[in-house]
């Protein structure tokens, strides 16, 4: 039988969202923050060239440099003040995480509760300054040696002042964001980070759909591939949306308690566990520790001669190490797998859930209390999690196959396409509980008005 809340759900229409007033706000103060982002990625930085930057990037496609483009928007290609986007955030974040469930003193601090959570964030808001600084500091240094070994002014005025400019402004630019993400989160319509890198990631659409039409009438591109290509990104969408909602729940039983009549009762819930329980982190590390390695030897050969040994072997580490290569798929297959496994040993721990169903008197039906249970949902984790590296294997191998077999510019990777589908769905669902909620509110006073009259 429905529940109330399941009903008020299943009679939501465009009616019910026009009266949710405070819902409509939210929303357009979402639209107007993440169109100042996008106004903040065309600024570019002070001291820099911008019409040599676009002839720079291009010396430096496939690296690492790409993947933080895509996520900031093309900010990075443009120089802006935001070319690094939230990614040291994230990548901080990941950090302390990873650090919290291994280090003694961040664990005792993880177990203190809502003071506990906000050491932690600045813990990350710190980390994210200090990776700003370095990653600043070494890009400025780079657009510098990039443009004197090219004879491409980039840097009107390079030197050390240029670089610590560039330093403060990007540094300044990503706390903005930051800020600008936390005020999406409590004002609009939530998961405000993440809303920020998916408007970076859809920002570069329209631009591959017009490429994509124009090589298709000017012949380049067959219809054909065209239509494979959209029933391809369209799978991929529909199997994301499947998986990422995939659960496996597993039975709780609470022991019997008095009710409100006298009554003994036994309650049951459900723990479940996701099939992805990593998220997107797994091809992220991946595709950054393999894309590493290729940048590191597109800096180095053009420093290196023509014809010496060492430009021998930096040309045969990016023939191996480049998109497509099978070497590459190799690598970035096993890197998931890998990754996967190890981030959901960090985020989800057997022990620590086993104990706080017992110390609440909560059990698994057919299994002791403690070790047993531990064990128990060791071996249940480790299962779906086979299930879950293999699912984002493929879609994350899938499009670089596509990608290196055709030969089209497929911006809209395995990653970007897992990390749109979720923010998506992780938004409509924000949007679905602040719907729920304006009709709960309109449900209690329309009692209380009854209640009045009687």
């Amino acid at each position: 039988m429905a529940s109330r809340a399941d009903n008020i759900a299943s009679n939501m229409s465009l009616a019910n969202f026009g009266k949710a007033t405070e819902l409509k706000q939210r929303i357009w103060f979402t639209v107007g923050a993440l169109i100042v982002f996008r106004f903040l990625s065309f600024v570019p930085l002070p001291g820099v060239n911008p019409l040599i930057l676009s002839t720079l990037y291009d010396q430096t496609r496939g690296g690492i440099l790409d993947l933080f483009n895509t996520f900031s928007g093309g900010s990075l290609e443009r120089m802006s003040l935001i070319a690094l986007g939230v990614m040291p955030y994230i990548t901080a974040s990941i950090v302390v995480q990873l650090a919290a469930a291994l280090h003694p003193s961040l664990i005792a601090l993880k177990k203190e509760g809502e003071a506990g959570r906000k050491k932690l964030n600045q813990y990350t808001r710190y980390g994210a300054v200090l990776l700003c600084a370095i990653q600043g500091w070494f890009l400025a240094s780079g657009l510098e040696a990039y443009g004197a070994q090219s004879g491409l002014q980039a840097v009107v005025d390079p030197g050390v002042m240029f670089r610590v400019i560039a330093v403060v402004n990007l540094i300044g630019g990503t706390m903005f964001l930051l800020w600008l993400g936390e005020q999406i989160t409590s004002r609009g319509i939530g998961n405000g980070v993440s809303l920020i890198i998916m408007a970076g990631i859809v920002a570069q659409f329209p631009t591959f759909i017009g490429n994509l039409f124009e090589g298709g009438r000017s012949g380049s591109i067959s219809p054909v591939l065209i239509v494979g290509l959209i029933a391809m990104i369209v799978a991929l969408i529909l199997g994301i949306c499947f998986m990422e909602r995939a659960q496996r729940r597993l039975l709780i039983q609470y022991p019997k308690r008095a009710s409100a009549r006298g009554m003994m009762q036994a309650d049951r819930s459900h723990l479940p566990l996701k099939l992805n329980t990593a998220g997107v982190i797994p091809p992220i590390f991946a595709s950054s520790l393999l894309l590493l390695p290729l940048t590191i030897t597109q800096f180095a050969g053009n420093s290196t001669d023509t014809g010496s040994v060492g430009y021998d072997i930096v040309q045969t580490l990016n023939q191996y190490l480049q998109h497509g290569a099978p070497l590459y798929m190799l690598l970035y297959a096993a890197g998931i797998m890998f990754f996967a496994f190890f981030y959901t040993a960090v985020v989800f721990n057997p022990e620590e859930t086993a104990e706080n169903l017992k110390k609440n008197g909560g059990f698994i039906p057919g299994i002791r209390p403690g070790k047993r249970t531990a064990d128990y949902l060791d071996y249940v984790l480790t299962r779906i999690t086979v299930l879950g590296a293999i699912y984002l294997t493929i879609v994350c191998v899938v499009p670089e196959y596509v990608i290196a077999q055709t030969g089209l510019p497929l911006f809209l990777g395995g990653t970007s396409l897992l990390i749109v589908v979720n923010v998506t769905v992780d938004t409509i669902t924000q949007i679905q509980s602040h719907l729920l909620a304006h009709q709960y509110g309109d449900l209690i006073r329309k009692a209380r008005l009854k209640g009045r009259m009687r």
